[in-house]
């Protein structure tokens, strides 16, 4: 396999992807690290660096220009109340529990700019909150780098096994979302 690409524009990826706060693209530079391909802590750095302006970016755009935003969001209502109730449960922890919940990663930092959360006080909390978030995805993906590079070469040895797990991880998934959005 052929990994100069990955070698070039990997930490290019890396901050692109984090930007919008994705943690595969952490996980999997903690593993391309693991196999020697990438130097985990520059990209730690880059995708801490690109998650933490990613959140400031979204805190501002609800502090400041709400009226253009919202009408991207008049169809996650719900995701918006789920994201306001997280950060009145738990507080500044909400910063860091977000950081790890898929689907709501991004609407906290709206919902605290919408609301009367001080923007340096975000800003303080998201700076280690980012950090953590990275570090602890990143550096279990470098443990687990073996394990996941010798997954792939069974994968290799018996290709059909890989679009199985894929369709039953969809269906999982699929099932999943199907039912959690029915009211009890």
């Amino acid at each position: 396999m052929d990994f100069s690409a990955l070698e070039t524009w990997g930490y290019l990826a890396v901050a692109f992807f984090s930007f919008g706060g994705s943690f595969v693209i952490v996980a999997a530079a903690g593993v391309f690290s693991a196999m020697g391909h990438m130097n985990l802590p520059l990209a730690l750095a880059i995708a801490s660096v690109a998650n933490f302006t990613g959140d400031n970016v979204l805190f501002y755009l609800a502090r400041y220009q709400r009226k253009e935003i919202m009408p991207y969001f008049k169809k996650h209502r719900r995701k918006l109340a789920l994201a306001n109730l997280i950060m009145r449960r738990y507080g500044i922890w909400a910063i860091f529990i977000q950081k790890f919940l898929y689907g709501v990663k991004t609407l906290v930092p709206l919902v605290m700019g919408m609301g009367k959360f001080p923007f340096g006080k975000f800003v303080f909390y998201n700076l280690f909150a980012s950090v953590f978030f990275v570090s602890v995805i990143g550096g279990v993906s470098y443990v687990a780098g073996d394990t996941v590079a010798d997954v792939f070469r069974s994968f290799s040895h018996h290709p059909w096994i890989f679009p199985l797990v894929i369709a039953t991880l969809i269906g999982i998934l699929w099932y999943f979302l199907k039912n959690s959005n029915k009211k009890s």
